[in-house]
Formats: structure tokens, C-alpha cells, sequence
């Protein structure tokens, strides 16, 4: 069975941002991870995970603004500086928060010369940060049109052209889905690279056990083949968190 982790950001947003450490606690969960935590004090949050004897699994890196901002940077030409500002500002969170990941977004780009700053970009913050796992994850090209890095071929062949012990793959199970139709196929062919994985139904991205994904027979394959990192829900509830929460017991 795996280790389930509550994506704060999106699950119990009935509450303040800080308050959904402990209704994550009371939930059952033991890791919580945080898209963008810079609107919140480092410390304030570092408090809630100590209280509520929670790890931090994960924290995207940049930008801090979602609503309405771009995806990231890392694969933006020219965009260098602005990436290695926002790497450095997510690595003094990381000093408070002890992410176990922290995932490097490409940001929307296209062409030869993205790729070769999206690569340049990883190599460098590898050697920034060499005792911190580094994720890169596809994300599929209907919810964010233009996003750079929007398949898994393509995420393994930058994986292998940045060749550093710490970045790997960040492995979506619900944008496995939408890009490819084929989740099991999708691991059995990229798995092995994988540190993280999320999960949402899909079509919808609302519970897991919603939609066309079969997240039990997935739970059992990821098993099968000994993963041993935390499954994140990372998705957005129908309705309150703890009414569906029944994918966590499949």
C-alpha cells in the first residue's frame, strides 16, 4: 500500500491555508505537500508541521504566483535570472519546510533553444542544491496550453541529457492520463525514474476513484513493482475533502 499524501493547496480548502495541516492530520494523512507556499511565513508553516507531526513532501518552484502567472521559468530563454532568483527564494523555504522534492517547472516555451536552457537550468540547480531531490513532471497540454515540458518520452530524454543523481521524475498519474490514454502503459514505461507521483480522476481531476482512471489497479502496480515514495491526491474534491476520501482505502 502506498504512502498517501494530501496536496494542501488543493484538498480541505474549507479552511485557512494553515489550518489544513491539522484536518490533514485528523484525515489520516502523515505527509502534506504545497504547490506554492510563498504567500504563507516559512516559519509559520515549519510551526503547523511540527504541531501536527507532518513531513513536507513537496514544494513547486517558481513562481509563487499560480492564479493567472506563468508556469514557471526554467525553460524560458532569457529567463535565466529570473529562474535562478526564484530557485534560491525556494531554497530558503526549504531550509524551514525540508521538502523531500522540490519540482522545477519549465514554464510555456517551445523549440531547440528552450530545451537547451530547460537543461542548462536543471544542471545548475542540481549543483546548487546536490543533497535535494529535484522533480520534473509533464504536464498535459489541455490544461496548461504551451507548457514546455508535455510528454514523458520527452521528459526522460532531458532526464538523461541533464544526468544529475538528483533530478528525476515527478510522475502525474491524471496527466499520464490525459497525454498518453494509457496509465499503466505510461508506468511500465517511465516509472522507474519516478521519486513522486499524484493522482486525480480524470476526465474532471476530482477524486481519484472518479472518472475513467482504475487507481486501485494502479496503487496495485506501482506496488508490484516496489515504489517506495509518497502517491500525493492532488486533485479538486466535489465537495468537502473528508466525503471523499474513500480512494486512500482501495
Amino acid at each position: 500500500m502506498p504512502t498517501f499524501c494530501a496536496n494542501l493547496t488543493m484538498l480541505f480548502t474549507e479552511y485557512p491555508l494553515i489550518e489544513r495541516f491539522g484536518a490533514a492530520k485528523d484525515a489520516g494523512f502523515d505527509v502534506v505537500e504545497i504547490l506554492f507556499p510563498y504567500d504563507n511565513p516559512a516559519q509559520e508553516m515549519r510551526s503547523a508541521l511540527i504541531k501536527h507531526d507532518l513531513k513536507m513532501a513537496l514544494i513547486n518552484t517558481p513562481p509563487p504566483n499560480w492564479a493567472g502567472g506563468d508556469r514557471g521559468y526554467a525553460a524560458i530563454p532569457n529567463g535565466e535570472k529570473r529562474f535562478q532568483y526564484d530557485f534560491k527564494r525556494t531554497l530558503r523555504y526549504a531550509q524551514l519546510l525540508k521538502p523531500t522534492h522540490i519540482h522545477i517547472m519549465a514554464g510555456r516555451a517551445k523549440g531547440a533553444v528552450a530545451r537547451a536552457t530547460f537543461i542548462e537550468n536543471l544542471k545548475w540547480a542540481a549543483m546548487q542544491a546536490p543533497k535535494q531531490s529535484l522533480t520534473i513532471e509533464p504536464i498535459n497540454p489541455t490544461d496548461i496550453p504551451g507548457y514546455f515540458l508535455h510528454d514523458f518520452d520527452q521528459a526522460a530524454e532531458i532526464l538523461d541529457a541533464v544526468d544529475a543523481p538528483n533530478v528525476n521524475l515527478q510522475f502525474d498519474a491524471y496527466h499520464a492520463h490525459m497525454i498518453t490514454g494509457d496509465l499503466p502503459a505510461t508506468w511500465s514505461r517511465h516509472g522507474h525514474r519516478a521519486v513522486h507521483i499524484q493522482i486525480a480522476g480524470a476526465p474532471g481531476r476530482h477524486e481519484p476513484d472518479i472518472g475513467d482512471i482504475d487507481c486501485a489497479g494502479f496503487f496495485k502496480q506501482i506496488d508490484a513493482d516496489g515504489y517506495k515514495g509518497f502517491v500525493s491526491g492532488e486533485y479538486h474534491p466535489k465537495g468537502r475533502t473528508v466525503d471523499g476520501l474513500e480512494w486512500v482505502k482501495l
